[in-house]
């Protein structure tokens, strides 16, 4: 066996070559294309694909495709998705059927094929799609998945977002036909397009290399240019925070095989942790009552000269905490206050960035203001009625949030309040304001989804309409 073959997981042994499978993938494609019937087509070639996610390009097919100009990358941030010029003047809000819609599209939902983790490291929404959670192409219908990714996209797309895509597990048994894949593409117009920053392939095979080459007529140099190959798990821990991923067992466990077999360096390791600990100015990824002890402080110094810079400045700017920012100047400003330095953020001329960095710090505590221990009480508080709603929520915020916790969520809700009020302006009713900090001031230890995250955004929101009715101390 070649050192080629050993690299890649083997295809079975009636498995068409490389060359074959692009000949037929090609020739389905063009023909199709050629009479505009790509849609309406229902048969695929029939291939054998391997178990283990569909490895089957051989390297020279790929030397090949990568020898012509292509658009796709791997490795960094694209420029233009930190902060994107024309945004959207009307911002969109959640539908008050909300919860309806989700139970009409329940057939697909159970399988749990997309999930929301929360913000990534430049305060971006995170929706994960994993293959190997797809059924059988005989339990679903397609149209019906793809209503229901339009669906749970509409929910974000007015707001800068990511994608993570994890590809293992996609099988011959499983595997959406072409024509549906390349229909996706083309439904999802500039409307999901536009505010999409980074598209991020897991564990990307030779054959999704292979289809992307091909769509690549289709595909703009733009949107090609925010796609990103991701080899292994630990390098999304750069863009992203890692732990509210969420991520199948089954994406684990062969991540762990990979790195177990090609053994990559691993460019995390506990210095980083370790030094936080024994710096006492860390603001970022350390437990609140470490900066609160060693700052003698009662608010996080960060989050007060950020809600003081923006109460003072950003107030009426359209979209203030829906924007993202520049990555290299906010790990500069992350960098400072972990020092200990007083960041003047006048010299800095973008309010966006104070605005990120606020959302960051939250999400970036190793535990969130409002606790592990009030996740699943504020998780079911929908079940009680309303007036007991109330009740609950003063009991908790009296009996089993601490004290300090208390302080720093009340001065964040009571500067949350003096931006709805400028809602005309800025666009950020209590809605939007609830989208960008719910899962920020609270998540599980575990992973979240759907379902949960739309519980933490009504609860922010139910903290901001109701400020002067809960925080009575």
């Amino acid at each position: 066996m070649s050192s080629t073959d050993e690299q890649g997981l083997q295809a079975k042994t009636d498995t068409p070559s490389g060359e074959e499978l692009t000949s037929e993938l090609l020739a389905e494609f063009h023909e199709a294309n050629r009479d505009n019937e790509l849609f309406a087509s229902t048969e695929d070639p029939e291939f054998e694909f391997d178990e283990s996610g569909l490895q089957l390009a051989s390297k020279e097919d790929l030397a090949r495709e990568q020898a012509g100009e292509i658009a796709f990358r791997s490795g960094a941030i694209t420029p233009e998705g930190l902060i994107e010029d024309d945004f959207e003047k009307e911002l969109g809000t959640p539908s008050d059927a909300e919860d309806n819609d989700e139970s009409e599209f329940r057939d697909v939902a159970q399988y749990r094929i997309l999930e929301v983790a929360g913000d990534d490291t430049y305060g971006r929404k995170v929706i994960v799609a994993s293959a190997c959670r797809l059924p059988p192409s005989s339990q679903i219908n397609h149209e019906r998945l793809m209503e229901y990714l339009k669906y749970t996209l509409d929910q974000y797309v007015e707001n800068d977002y990511v994608i993570v895509y994890f590809h293992y597990g996609l099988t011959s048994k499983n595997k959406p036909k072409l024509g549906w894949m390349l229909q996706m593409y083309r439904e999802l117009d500039r409307k999901y397009k536009k505010n999409l920053k980074a598209l991020y392939l897991v564990h990307p095979t030779n054959f999704i290399k292979l289809l992307l080459n091909i769509f690549k007529p289709f595909i703009s140099a733009k949107f090609g240019r925010k796609i990103m190959y991701v080899d292994y798990l630990h390098k999304l821990k750069e863009h992203l925070h890692f732990d509210q991923l969420v991520v199948p067992s089954l994406v684990l466990e062969h991540d762990a095989k990979i790195l177990s077999a090609q053994k990559p360096s691993y460019p995390y390791s506990s210095d980083e942790s370790e030094a936080a600990v024994h710096n006492p100015k860390q603001q970022f990824g350390v437990k609140l009552q470490q900066i609160l002890q060693n700052y003698k402080c009662v608010i996080p110094p960060v989050v007060e000269i950020c809600v003081e810079f923006l109460r003072k400045n950003a107030l009426d700017v359209e979209g203030i905490f829906r924007r993202s920012a520049n990555a290299s100047v906010l790990k500069d400003v992350q960098k400072r206050f972990n020092q200990g330095e007083t960041v003047d953020f006048d010299e800095i001329n973008d309010v966006h960035i104070p605005a990120v960095t606020m959302k960051t710090f939250l999400r970036d505590l190793q535990e969130p203001i409002l606790t592990f221990d009030l996740y699943q009480p504020v998780v079911r508080l929908h079940t009680l009625e309303e007036d007991r709603q109330l009740i609950e929520v003063q009991r908790l915020f009296r009996e089993e949030l601490p004290k300090e916790n208390y302080i720093i969520l009340k001065y964040i809700i009571h500067f949350l309040t003096q931006v709805s009020q400028y809602s005309d302006s800025n666009k950020m009713n209590t809605v939007n304001l609830a989208i960008v900090f719910g899962p920020n001031l609270l998540w599980p230890k575990g992973q979240a989804n759907l379902s949960t995250i739309g519980h933490l955004n009504s609860f922010a929101a139910y903290l901001i309409d109701n400020y002067t009715q809960l925080f009575v101390r």
